[in-house]
């Protein structure tokens, strides 16, 4: 400690003169005194001196006394132009001869490399790291040649050999000094696991190089790859780069990729990074992840999970750079780790329903992959291949073994339901004989099933970040592959909820809700398919501007999907039944309510805009309504309450649904709604006659006993809707009504309720039911109501026909 001092004393003293020939001789001494063996404190004193020697040197600064400041005019001048206060006693500079400054910071760089390979890890790490502070802070006032001599000759040589140390170094562990004995045993001074063997300690060595490479790379990348020797500096550090990840410890592969990332995100921005640059590292990143070991190692997902970072944030800030050629190689690396990762079904992430932290990194990573402007042909290259990891659905539902009990099932329920007797029903479904189920068998565990369950959300927002032109190429694709993620979820719905239907069959159909019966795959798939449609129908409504030459055959196309997908969903499909049975009432709520948003969705949103979908489009939307709504309708009568509640509440919301599709509502009148309205009379009025006639069938077969309350809710509900239904005379036009009668329709209602002349003949048959005259008999008041309801409806025909009670006695 003492001789460090008295040097440090020695070379202060020799650096306040102006004898510069001195200062090679003190370097050396102090070169001296870092090299020895005896005392760590005095190498490590000595090193700093060469530092704050340097500073002097680059500087070119030399002290003289106040009184040489006081008689040297000339050194004043320059002092107060290089801002130094004049009250300071040491205030005069001097610029230094340039040769003889490099030659006294060669001496300083080849002592700090020559202790960089130090045995003593404290010595050559803080030799390492004053090597590259003085580059870092002083490297702008270094000459083009200076700098090839440092890269040449000390940078990449000094990178070199603490690669080759940490690659051969002894990985013997390490016993720390003896402290002593206790129970006559020696007692060893404990040593970090990090850093108990020699290898360990060349790793952090080159860890300190790598971040110190990365700094002179993040200051001076533009001017030094101007240097004659740079690419060759450059190749051999992609070389290490891609070696220190494959072979190296954790904490090295994390600096070298962080040595690469650092210069890209730098200098891309601003243009400063050549393309020739930029496609080297992603070929070093790619072949890395290739041969990267199984990533089942923690070590190794932590390597690529970097890696897929990094490539994420050279998209981000080198967006501009990318052409189609390399955004396809960039995203076809992340697919590749996407694929790569291998789970089975008892691993843990899968018992707990997560996707490995590799996977969910990648799918992260997808996100921001947004095409620029310069690649808006990569929309569909990106949004096709992430359609892929959306369930397929298998061509037949059940092997061609039990086909036997299928038939003798559908035989069954064909008995307990005469389809034919109800129009549009969910029942029909029974006449499409053959037909292919959408179902999956696949167990909900499955990892795709986990996979897709993430893909959702990332598909569906960069598909609505997508320009309009690239979106329409692949609309229909999207909403195919939404639908058949929640069809993947979902069962057939085999003539409605009816508890009837083959035991065998149903198990069948709800095995993926059994296994998870709170999965959230068809959740999410139901959540951006709105998001989907909402936003094109919003943007369709407000920009009427939009080139509809370009749009038209794909939104047909669009149109149809959502058709299948909303027909699939609402009419052909239910999610519950038996499985539900194990969810919370919180869930079952929260589903119920995703499906009421469904309706509303299509009932208020989809047919009630200004949009352009085809009449068989239209007609098939409301049909779907149309079907959903004859749940509690079509059941036999022993069997509608056992249907769930919610399903009663579904069915009458459809119900609800088609009367506003019928009405007249001035506020949002126009030529679709037009269309709209026409179709949805029609159906609606199929549906009333169905249900007025159903409950007149049900009451005979009942006798004396209450009809169901469902059924009840229902009709009920039927009459109130029709009394309040006034439609426009445009739809007026379409009901099957004699020219004759609508000619003696009261000019003041101009026909408004038309409607209830259709229905007439099933209201007259309704007067001498024995609900209609429930006053005579000890039913409910409830059931009161359908007297009174049919009577109100009379009334309004009368209205309508200009017959109302004319006053005799005037």
């Amino acid at each position: 400690m003492l001789l460090g001092f008295c040097a440090s004393i020695c070379i202060l003293e020799l650096l306040s003169t102006y004898h510069f020939h001195y200062f090679g001789r003190c370097i050396d001494v102090t070169g001296a005194y870092s090299a020895q063996k005896t005392e760590l404190n005095i190498s490590l004193t000595a090193i700093g001196l060469l530092w704050t020697s340097t500073d002097f040197i680059i500087k070119g600064v030399t002290y003289v006394t106040e009184t040489e400041k006081e008689t040297d005019g000339r050194s004043e001048e320059y002092s107060e132009d290089n801002g130094i206060n004049s009250s300071d006693t040491v205030v005069d500079q001097a610029l230094m001869n340039i040769v003889d400054r490099d030659k006294l910071l060669f001496s300083v760089f080849s002592l700090l490399q020559n202790l960089g390979a130090d045995e003593r890890p404290e010595v050559r790490n803080s030799a390492v790291r004053t090597l590259f502070q003085i580059l870092g802070s002083h490297g702008q006032k270094l000459s083009k040649t200076m700098w090839e001599d440092c890269l040449q000759n000390y940078v990449f040589p000094t990178l070199d050999r603490a690669s080759h140390m940490a690659a051969t170094s002894s990985r013997d562990e390490w016993h720390g000094k003896e402290l002593g004995t206790r129970g006559g045993k020696a007692v060893h001074m404990l040593i970090h696991h990090s850093r108990n063997t020699a290898q360990k300690q060349w790793d952090e060595t080159l860890v300190l190089v790598l971040g110190g490479i990365a700094r002179i790379l993040r200051t001076f990348f533009p001017f030094l790859r101007n240097l004659k020797n740079f690419q060759s500096g450059w190749d051999s550090l992609l070389v290490l780069v891609k070696n220190s990840i494959l072979k190296g410890s954790k904490e090295v592969a994390l600096a070298a990729i962080n040595c690469l990332q650092s210069t890209i995100v730098s200098h891309s921005p601003k243009g400063n990074f050549p393309m020739s640059y930029l496609e080297s590292v992603l070929d070093v990143y790619d072949l890395v992840l290739q041969k990267t070991p199984d990533c089942s190692d923690g070590v190794a997902s932590k390597v690529k999970q970097d890696i897929l970072h990094g490539l994420g944030e050279i998209y981000v800030h080198a967006q501009g750079m990318f052409d189609n050629d390399m955004y396809k190689q960039l995203f076809d690396v992340i697919e590749a780790v996407l694929k790569e990762v291998k789970m089975t079904n008892n691993s843990f992430e899968v018992e707990y329903g997560n996707v490995p932290p590799l996977k969910r990194t990648a799918l992260e990573v997808l996100s921001l992959l947004r095409p620029t402007a310069q690649l808006s042909s990569m929309w569909f290259f990106l949004l096709g291949n992430l359609l892929k990891y959306l369930p397929k659905p298998n061509s037949s539902l059940v092997n061609n073994e039990d086909d036997s009990e299928l038939t003798e099932s559908k035989s069954h329920i064909s008995d307990t339901i005469n389809t034919k007797e109800v129009p549009n029903g969910i029942g029909s479904a029974f006449q499409r004989k053959g037909e292919a189920s959408p179902m999956s068998l696949e167990s909900i565990t499955n990892i795709n099933y986990l996979l897709a369950d993430k893909i959702v959300p990332v598909l569906v927002d960069l598909f609505l970040h997508a320009p309009a032109t690239e979106k329409y190429k692949i609309f229909p694709e999207i909403i195919q592959g939404l639908g058949r993620a929640f069809s993947f979820a979902l069962c057939p719905l085999l003539g409605t909820y009816n508890f009837l239907l083959s035991v065998t069959y149903i198990s069948r159909c709800m095995t993926t809700r059994r296994d998870n019966p709170g999965g959230s795959l068809w959740r999410l798939a139901v959540e951006g398919l709105n998001r989907v449609v909402l936003d094109d129908v919003s943007k369709v409504t407000i920009d009427s501007q939009e080139d509809q030459t370009i749009q038209r055959p794909a939104r047909v196309r669009v149109w149809k999907e959502v058709a299948d997908v909303y027909e699939s969903f609402l009419a052909g499909h239910c999610g519950r039944a038996l499985s539900y049975s194990a969810l919370s009432a919180t869930v079952l709520k929260a589903d119920e309510l995703l499906e009421m948003n469904i309706l509303d969705i299509l009932g208020d949103k989809i047919l009630k805009s200004q949009i352009d979908v085809p009449l068989d489009i239209l007609q098939r939307l409301v049909t779907t309504l149309d079907r959903c709504a004859s749940r509690t309708c079509s059941l036999p009568i022993e069997t509608v309450e056992l249907m769930p509640s919610y399903c009663s509440r579904f069915s009458l919301t459809c119900l609800q649904k088609l009367f506003s599709l019928s009405s007249y509502e001035r506020a949002d009148w126009c030529l679709s709604r037009s269309e709209v309205s026409k179709i949805s009379i029609m159906v609606l009025m199929s549906r009333c006659e169905f249900i007025l006639k159903k409950f007149l069938e049900d009451e005979n077969d009942l006798g004396e006993q209450p009809l169901p309350t469902p059924r009840l809710e229902e009709i009920i509900f039927v009459l109130q809707e029709l009394a309040r239904l006034v439609i426009h005379p445009d739809t007026v036009s379409v009901l099957p009504l004699r020219h004759s009668l609508k000619e003696g329709l009261s000019d003041e209602n101009c026909g408004r309720r038309s409607h209830l002349l259709v229905l007439f003949p099933s209201l007259c048959e309704l007067v001498a039911s024995r609900y209609a005259t429930s006053f005579l008999l000890s039913f409910s008041h409830r059931e009161a109501r359908v007297r009174e309801l049919v009577q109100v409806l009379l009334r309004l025909v009368a209205t309508d026909l200009g017959l109302e009670k004319l006053n005799l006695s005037s």
